[in-house]
């Protein structure tokens, strides 16, 4: 991640859950639409005092449709739907109308469609007593005679992306589903067996290869699967997830991160959108994810998103960067996270966890505030602040989880350790303290009370025979600081492939106060960015911030990077780190 400058309770409503086994259809967005020979419909709501979710699954019992699905049904009361996902839902009166999305436009037999909506009502909240699919009332039977009644002609135009807006008026409850307080607390990871099995290759992996890590979506591919990439692995989303239930796990964790512009001040994560894609953002990947993660068979499994590393933080410290002033002013960041945290957050069993870079970016007074608002701001374009469940700091990076002889408020010979060239009039020396302090700050502006932090912990153990034992006698601050410190990088701005850095604390729950885990986000052994320049298909750029022979810029205080050389792209395996983390690693491996 590039440099950068200067136990709760969440609130659960009462879901009443409503099932109606029946016909469905689902709608076509071409000019003609094929006819289905028989559909099933079902359909269940989980509802609070003035609106609920509704969640429709429809399977084709007939021939293909290969050219679209229009499902269609009434209402019998005056429920409202504001908000749709997964389908494009438009209603007039009493009639409701749900339009395939443009990445979805078929539906093979026996194949099964899924989409939801969010809705307001009063009074009763009754299912409708039918529905029908492309013309074709849905009865859970393929019928003996094909219907004598021509199917609705559909739009002739669909639209290219699902409506953008959220509701004007959210509901106020938490999103429906059976959400927990803490979806880490009393599950079992999932395991990655790609990642594992590159763990195990090295000598003594095995130690470490079986803690749960998260899977990086770091470009539209990566959602269906891809064969030989040169980074992460070539699983896709609904691989991983149908591998999480075959382990019997409690949560599985994914990294949305595909920005248009995105990490829009370092060229190493840089992705495959431009800064105008956020419509293809919205329907060719975040639509496509939240379609399957929405899937009724993966109901029972925790599904935790991290949000969209290092994006809103830089359009507080790096807009003198042309690519982040662009996204600030277009307002991609901020629609676009909101987008995600809408559609994302209206399933019941998903939980999203906005990145929140980390204390040596956004500790100085002058960043922490900002921040903090314009994580409001993106979550407000969501619909709703309760589609976050929190946020994750030091994601990728390297920051110390603590710092054990000395505090912000420690004294050398008269002078703070803040005016310490480490330091650097920084509010934070550690990330625990930052991020117990950032989500305070996070519920004064507007957040739920409920939220949890997660700290990520993949490399910030800093062992190994450089690690300090006590506090330094010096009575100069500079060299009581760099003598006591166990985050042994030159500059606190450093972040690709650092030299020296060991796994930290491994992933478990509810470690301290305001804390929901501590977990391995960035999986050990993964690259932050080449060494020199290497030509690929994903994006990637190369960053002189991953270059040892680099001397450095302003963010980092002109100082050498501190990377380790021969490192391959973003994502890609780096055996020589994978070892030295595992050498390094505090507390030690045994």
């Amino acid at each position: 991640m590039s440099p950068r400058p200067h136990t709760v309770t969440r609130g659960l409503t009462a879901a009443a859950a409503i099932t109606l086994l029946t016909g469905a259809g689902i709608a076509v967005a071409a000019q003609q639409a094929s006819a289905a020979a028989g559909c099933r419909v079902a359909y269940s709501v989980n509802q609070w005092s003035t609106g609920f979710t509704g969640n429709v699954s429809v399977t084709n019992l007939g021939d293909p449709i290969t050219n679209g699905w229009r499902l269609t049904w009434s209402f019998a009361g005056n429920q409202r739907i504001t908000q749709g996902w997964s389908a494009t839902i438009t209603q007039s009166g009493q009639a409701v109308t749900a339009v395939n999305p443009s990445w979805a436009t078929g539906l093979a037999t026996n194949a099964t469609a899924t989409f939801g909506f969010n809705a307001d009502y009063s009074g009763t909240n009754a299912a409708p007593a039918s529905f029908s699919l492309n013309g074709t009332v849905c009865t859970g039977t393929t019928p003996t005679t094909p219907p004598t009644t021509t199917p609705t002609t559909p739009p002739t135009t669909p639209p290219t992306t699902p409506p953008t807006t959220p509701p004007t008026t959210p509901p106020t409850s938490q999103p429906p589903g059976n959400k927990v307080d803490n979806p880490y607390a009393g599950a079992r990871g999932y395991v990655n067996p790609e990642w594992k099995a590159k763990a195990d290759a090295e000598p003594g992996g095995s130690r470490v290869s079986s803690n749960p890590t998260a899977v990086w979506l770091d470009r539209i591919a990566a959602i269906e699967g891809t064969t030989g990439s040169s980074s992460n692995g070539s699983m896709g989303l609904e691989d991983h997830l149908d591998a999480a239930l075959a382990q019997g796990a409690g949560y599985i964790q994914f990294v949305i991160y595909n920005l248009p512009g995105r990490d829009c001040s370092a060229l190493a994560s840089n992705g495959e959108l431009g800064v105008n894609d956020l419509p293809r953002y919205k329907a060719e990947y975040i639509d496509p994810i939240a379609a399957i993660q929405s899937r009724a068979k993966y109901a029972g499994l925790r599904i935790i998103n991290v949000i969209e590393i290092d994006s809103l933080p830089n359009l507080i410290t790096n807009t003198n960067v042309a690519t982040c002033a662009t996204m600030k002013s277009n307002g991609g960041y901020v629609q676009g996270v909101g987008y995600a945290l809408n559609k994302l957050g209206a399933i019941g069993n998903v939980y999203n966890y906005i990145d929140a870079a980390h204390h040596g970016w956004i500790g100085w007074d002058t960043n922490f505030g900002p921040t903090a608002d314009i994580m409001l701001q993106a979550a407000q374009a969501s619909g709703s602040v309760r589609n976050v469940n929190g946020f994750i700091t030091n994601t990728a990076n390297y920051s110390a989880l603590t710092e054990p002889y000395f505090t912000i408020n420690t004294s050398v010979g008269g002078t703070s350790v803040r005016q310490s060239k480490w330091v650097d009039w920084n509010q934070y020396v550690d990330e625990l303290s930052f991020a117990q302090a950032f989500r305070t700050k996070l519920v004064s502006v507007g957040f739920d009370s409920g939220i949890g932090m997660l700290i990520d912990t993949s490399r910030n153990g800093w062992g190994g025979s450089s690690r300090p034992t006590a506090a330094s006698t010096s009575t100069a601050v500079d060299t009581f600081v760099n003598q006591s410190r166990i985050d042994r990088r030159i500059h606190a701005g450093n972040w690709c492939n650092q030299d020296g850095a060991g796994l930290g604390e491994r992933p478990r729950s509810a470690p301290a106060s305001g804390i929901d885990a501590y977990v391995w986000v960035k999986p050990p052994g993964e690259s932050d960015g080449s060494s020199t320049l290497i030509p690929n298909n994903e994006g990637k750029g190369f960053d002189r911030m991953c270059d040892p022979t680099y001397t450095g810029n302003e963010r980092n205080g002109n100082s050498p990077t501190g990377s380790l050389s021969g490192a391959p792209i973003s994502g890609a395996w780096f055996s020589a780190q994978f070892r030295q983390l595992m050498a390094n690693a505090y507390p030690p491996l045994s």
